[in-house]
């Protein structure tokens, strides 16, 4: 047998050796590099100016923001809309790194430690000030505000900086780093607005353009008057339009994703189920005692949460608003159902309390109780004192000596606009008339409102302890404590699993987008487009947090329908129906588009000779013509280059343009615009003003140019980088 008759029948075995050889080259490849076999890296969250962004590192990055989040908003999690917006802000802050911080490393820009001193002390940034006021009131926070004007106090935060706790450090190291490249960015930026210029000649032009004005007769022959289905474009006339025309149809990488979603509701069978678990609660909650009433909301709601609360009548539910106002102690309502919640309530409470009350008080805080960081006292000194001079007060000391020498509210101190003959709130402790809506904290309003004239009492509050006394009362109101128990109406698991079976069932006998589509509509079901899907997008509509079925969509190919997936209250099965990638959309994916101006030219092209061959003719004034081709005159008054349309049109730019260049008096050739083909008359043109100095001008041009640096130079920045996202591939 010779050599070549021995290749040929182990050809088969040898192209399988040199196979499997290959695979285990490029799977070597894949498991060494972390490359994947459809390009990229498989451990690269994306790409900022053609560096890698790794995995690990970036998932690091944002562990830490997590955590650090959490501390300070004292949470021990963080919801899906906190942690998307952590995420968003790391990937940012990589594309800062990799493309701003490079910019101002290449033009020097930096901020020394000696200036973001003076950023953060001694003329604090206003991104500074932002931080550390109220963001409902505006007011700086009372450790870095003056005592007498409210205002930021450099004094104020050198104190603050001094005394600072570890925990507190690290907060203000992150602050720092945040001023610091903040006035980075605005050293950058002024960089380039101070670099902006505007010439004379290009003053001189935008003001001409502006204040030359033409008044003018036109005719308009509309596309309209052409039927679309009349006009058959050819393949070559496509291709013709769509190659010189490419640049119009560049596009970030979309999916395109039809749904349909099948609702997870209760049953009739889980409503019954429900309200009878809910009568048997109510039955048990009236043999319930005072002192047993909480302990069991606790235990059977879906909250858990025990109102303490007294109301006032009108701001209960208006289920029960008018019974617990007329009830006895102990009366149970319910169940009733309210938007989707079973509830049963009780009334466990009443009282009479004034409508309105003046009060003044006496502040004794204690060590991180929030009034001030200044205090040291410990909460069982301050609870002593109060208790102390509150014995005192009642054996006829004089409050507004306590208040001047005890008090550790700063609201006693005068205003600097004030004269110690006027009367302003907070002076001797005296903050004027209170109701239920006044934004007193809840312990000190209820001392006023629920106490006498001339009584004197200590309560607590976030701030410290507050020797108060009510000074009048006004009027007296009723008011209800009510205890709910709440259990959402929910679909038990018998209900859950038959809707997964039916959303199943659907995507197992649909298996492609013809029968998906024949289904929704054999089935008559409600189907939801999303068009133009970006890897990076968050919200879909209909959709509950919608990253998982985007993560889907762009792993699987078109045409793959999806098993069924969970997104809050509903099941979806979803199929893409098309796949555009980054670059020149091709023509098939455009081609109604195309299509569309295809058709439009060949209007034009028609409508054009229609006007010439009138135009050819007779007499060709513009009302001769109108008559001719029995098409209205209709006139536009001051018309000028930068005027956005003419009457009765939507957008006539390249009309608008020609008519700036006609002569006065002169009938212009067909011109092609957007709603059909006009035909124009300059009946008359006023010239711009003559003007010697056009240093106004060029300042307006400029005060218009600037306030775009700040967005247009980031986003012309990050295009040069060509940024890549890919964070959905790694659930982000």
């Amino acid at each position: 047998m010779s050599t070549l008759e021995t290749l040929r029948k182990r050809s088969g075995l040898l192209v399988a050796i040199v196979g499997v050889a290959l695979l285990a080259f490029v799977l070597t490849g894949v498991f060494e590099s972390g490359s994947t076999l459809f390009g990229g890296s498989v451990n690269s969250v994306g790409e900022i100016g053609g560096k890698k962004i790794d995995y690990a590192e970036f998932k690091n990055k944002v562990d830490k923001a997590i955590e650090n989040q959490k501390v300070n908003n004292n949470k021990a999690s963080l919801d899906q809309t906190e942690t998307d917006a952590i995420v968003q802000q790391v990937w940012n802050q990589e594309i800062n790194e990799q493309v701003l911080n490079k910019e101002y490393e290449k033009l020097g820009i930096s901020i020394s430690d000696e200036e973001l001193y003076d950023l953060m002390v001694d003329h604090p940034h206003p991104a500074l000030v932002r931080y550390i006021s109220d963001p409902q009131t505006g007011k700086v926070a009372p450790v870095f505000a003056d005592d007498k004007t409210g205002q930021i106090s450099p004094a104020k935060i050198r104190q603050f900086t001094q005394a600072m706790t570890p925990e507190q450090e690290k907060q203000w190291s992150q602050l720092e780093t945040y001023i610091r490249q903040v006035r980075i960015v605005e050293k950058y930026n002024n960089l380039i607005k101070n670099g902006l210029y505007v010439t004379t000649a290009a003053a001189k032009s935008n003001y001409i353009a502006d204040n030359t004005n033409n008044n003018i007769k036109y005719i308009i022959k509309e596309y309209s008057v052409i039927v679309d289905s009349t006009v058959k474009p050819t393949e070559a006339e496509l291709n013709e339009y769509y190659n010189a025309h490419q640049q119009r149809y560049k596009q970030e990488a979309s999916r395109k994703i039809e749904y349909v979603a099948f609702n997870i509701t209760p049953s009739s069978e889980d409503i019954i189920e429900t309200e009878k678990e809910m009568k048997n609660i109510a039955s048990e909650f009236k043999t319930k005692t005072v002192a047993e009433d909480s302990a069991f909301v606790v235990a059977e709601s879906f909250n858990r949460n025990v109102d303490m609360t007294y109301h006032t009548k009108g701001t209960l539910s208006p289920i029960i608003d008018s019974t617990m106002f007329s009830a006895e102690i102990g009366t149970v309502v319910g169940p009733y159902l309210e938007n989707g919640t079973y509830i049963i309530s009780k009334l466990i409470g009443s009282k009479t309390a004034a409508d309105s009350a003046r009060v003044r008080h006496i502040l004794i805080a204690y060590k991180d109780s929030g009034a001030s960081p200044d205090i040291k006292r410990t909460k069982e000194a301050a609870k002593t004192m109060a208790d102390s001079l509150l014995t005192l007060l009642k054996k006829g000391a004089k409050f507004t000596d306590f208040v001047e020498n005890f008090s550790d509210d700063n609201g006693k101190k005068m205003p600097p606009n004030k004269s110690p003959n006027e009367s302003f709130p907070g002076k001797g402790g005296d903050y004027g008339w209170l109701n239920a809506n006044s934004s007193f904290v809840e312990p000190f309003k209820n001392a006023g409102l629920d106490g006498k004239k001339g009584e004197l009492s200590v309560v607590e509050s976030q701030f410290g302890y507050h020797i108060i006394e009510v000074m009048d009362t006004k009027g007296s109101e009723k008011k209800v404590r009510v205890v709910s128990i709440d259990k959402k109406l929910q679909p038990s698991n018998k209900t859950l699993q038959g809707i997964f079976v039916k959303a199943s069932e659907f995507a197992g006998k649909n298996t492609s987008e013809d029968l998906f589509e024949k289904a929704v509509v054999d089935e008559k079901l409600n189907k939801r487009v999303a068009e133009n899907v970006k890897e990076n997008d968050r919200t879909l509509a209909g959709v509950e947090s919608p990253r998982p079925l985007i993560k889907w969509a762009y792993e699987n190919k078109k045409g793959v329908v999806s098993e069924p997936l969970e997104f809050g209250d509903k099941y979806i099965v979803a199929v893409v129906t098309e796949i555009r990638e980054k670059g020149i959309a091709k023509l098939e994916e455009v081609k109604e588009q195309v299509t569309a101006k295809v058709i439009k030219a060949k209007k034009a092209s028609q409508l054009s000779k229609e006007l010439n061959d009138a135009i050819a003719g007779s007499p060709t004034t513009i009302d001769a013509l109108s008559t001719k081709l029995n098409l209205p005159v209709q006139q536009a008054q001051n018309i000028n280059f930068n005027s956005v349309a003419l009457p009765g049109t939507s957008g006539e730019p390249s009309i608008v343009g020609a008519v700036t260049a006609l002569k006065p008096q002169t009938l212009s050739k067909p011109l092609v615009g957007e709603k059909g083909v006009f035909l124009t008359y300059i009946e008359s043109r006023t010239e711009a003003p003559a003007l010697k100095d056009f240093k106004a001008q060029q300042a307006s041009a400029l005060s218009q140019l600037k306030p775009r640096v700040d967005y247009e130079v980031y986003e012309a920045l990050k295009q040069n980088a060509n940024v890549e996202e890919h964070l959905i591939k790694f659930g982000y």
